[in-house]
């Protein structure tokens, strides 16, 4: 899915506006002061960045449009609670936030669904189990129950997992009154970090700002492989003039991150 040219909520996302940090920081100025149409503007000039979060939790079958609307109500807290004394750039403020708007909705919205016929034998497994521990005076073994049952010993195993109270990613394990602490918080990916995520992030953001033959040459350099002498010959300039851009690209790069 290519990010830059999808229709969410009837929004051309190709055409959305980036803002530079200079224009955000002169809208936050506006803003303090209670101009709603600089609130407006900020929110449009943003919506690429509630698309590329969103871009993370598309494997988890949800309706983009219902994503997108919730990320852009994370959007809209970062910016009525962005403090603009702080020596904080807005996109590092505001992508936690967004983040965690979409997690509550994940989470909120998280339903498990069990079939009848599943839960029924569930219940009188459970059933079983209580009249055998009496008589056995002991913890009765699930081969037992399902004998007991007249089912297979794995259909009963499988009914019982199946009602018992699932734990979500998403279910909080600490609150001091303010955001919550969830399992997931607590669970590490050495290959999925949000550091990671954050900085390819920051990266594309970076790239944006590159003039349209920088861009070219950093793609062709590090995304295809290609040599300067390669790229020299390609787009008709020397080998020297490719390596000045291509250092002055990345110099701008590392400023920009």
């Amino acid at each position: 899915m290519h990010y830059n040219k999808v229709e969410i909520c009837g929004v051309n996302t190709s055409k959305l506006k980036v803002l530079s940090d200079a224009e955000k920081k002169e809208l936050l100025e506006k803003i303090k002061d209670g101009d709603a149409e600089a609130r407006q503007k900020l929110i449009d000039g943003n919506l690429r960045l509630v698309l590329s979060i969103i871009q993370r939790f598309t494997n988890r079958n949800e309706n983009l449009d219902d994503l997108f609307q919730v990320g852009c109500i994370g959007l809209i807290k970062a910016i009525d609670n962005f403090n603009t004394e702080l020596d904080v750039k807005f996109s590092t403020y505001a992508v936690p936030m967004i983040i965690g708007e979409v997690r509550r909705y994940l989470r909120d919205n998280n339903t498990i669904r069990v079939s009848r016929s599943v839960r029924d034998l569930a219940y009188r497994a459970l059933q079983v189990k209580e009249e055998l521990r009496r008589e056995m005076n002991t913890e009765p073994p699930i081969e037992k129950i399902a004998e007991k049952l007249g089912e297979k010993t794995e259909n009963v195993v499988n009914a019982i997992d199946a009602i018992a109270q699932p734990m979500s990613l998403h279910d909080p394990v600490y609150n001091d009154g303010g955001d919550s602490i969830y399992i997931m918080d607590q669970l590490s990916d050495v290959n999925n970090t949000d550091e990671a995520w954050l900085e390819d992030i920051a990266l594309r953001e970076a790239l944006k700002k590159l003039g349209e033959r920088e861009k070219k040459i950093i793609s062709m350099r590090f995304f295809k492989g290609k040599t300067q002498m390669e790229i020299a010959d390609e787009i008709g300039i020397s080998q020297a003039q490719v390596s000045r851009l291509e250092k002055g690209a990345l110099e701008r790069i590392r400023k920009n991150m």
